[in-house]
């Protein structure tokens, strides 16, 4: 067997937990802007959380700067291609084209389809989703998403879970976003990713050769 041919086990558990996450995805993306003011304001949730963040750490601004960096493009795009590159070694050339394609798609749609359709203003942009958020969190979806192994799996969605909120805080403290333009980020990356995962995963098991058993 070689490396290009190896896939690993789609359980009757993942097959029907992708297809759930999409739906709980996606009910979060809709229904988080129904809470929104008219002028596409703070919500109450908002305003509570931005004001919790400010009084605790506005004496170290530094802090919101490391924070945020995660979600930078100097973070973000070196990860995306340095997997999709680890992927390429290893001859997996599926996982490889979802590493680069996967997120772009995601990132496309969400500047282009959904900040439009909402439109909620903040400062000079449209910031619902989060832009900086869905290209970070696609990123870590399409990755965690093409790993065979479950440790990794569960390593790079446990790091997701801890790094999001320090991005939230930090977003949030330099004024970025709303705490509600985060959420919806998150959302709407994990739905849109891992709705182009399930036909490309199909494509993958169904036209690359399998080994003899």
């Amino acid at each position: 067997m070689t490396r290009s041919t190896a896939h690993p086990a789609d359980t009757l558990a993942r097959q029907a937990a992708l297809p759930a996450l999409i739906l709980a995805a996606v009910i979060v993306t809709i229904v988080v802007p129904q809470f929104f003011p008219a002028d596409g304001g703070p919500t109450g949730f908002d305003s509570s959380l931005d004001g919790h963040i400010h009084s605790s750490f506005d004496g170290h601004q530094w802090l919101y700067r490391v924070l945020v960096a995660p979600s930078n493009n100097y973070i973000a795009i070196p990860l995306q291609l340095g997997s999709a590159v680890w992927f390429a070694y290893r001859r997996q050339w599926w996982a490889t084209g979802f590493m680069i394609i996967g997120p772009e798609v995601a990132i496309l749609v969400n500047t282009f389809a959904l900040k439009p359709f909402w439109d909620r203003q903040l400062h000079h942009y449209l910031a619902y989703p989060s832009g900086h958020t869905v290209q970070l969190v696609a990123v870590v979806t399409a990755l965690a998403l093409v790993s065979e192994s479950a440790r990794a799996r569960t390593i790079i969605v446990v790091g997701m879970a801890v790094t999001l909120p320090a991005v939230l805080v930090g977003m949030v403290g330099l004024g970025y976003h709303h705490p509600t333009d985060v959420i919806g980020g998150t959302a709407a990356a994990i739905a849109m990713v891992t709705a182009l995962y399930l036909p490309w995963r199909h494509l993958e098991l169904t036209r690359t050769p399998q080994p003899p058993r």
